[in-house]
């Protein structure tokens, strides 16, 4: 996993929204829900539907996580 979604689940509890109401309000899926639930990857356009819909700037909605190394 190289990003998380933390930032995002973080700015809808400040702004007292569910994910289902996030999901509605964007016109996304529920599978890419589901994905950024994952954290797996997702396009772009939805990142850029985000930012947009929130004013805010990427680093508010995803975080890069660096695997630890395998020995």
């Amino acid at each position: 996993m190289g990003f998380s979604f933390k930032p995002l689940w973080r700015l809808l509890i400040d702004k007292d929204m569910s994910k289902t109401e996030y999901r509605e309000a964007l016109g996304l899926s529920s599978a890419t829900l589901a994905k950024m639930g994952k954290g797996e990857y997702v396009s772009m356009e939805v990142l850029d539907k985000t930012c947009n819909h929130f004013g805010v700037p990427l680093h508010e909605i995803v975080e890069h996580v660096t695997e630890a190394p395998e020995v």
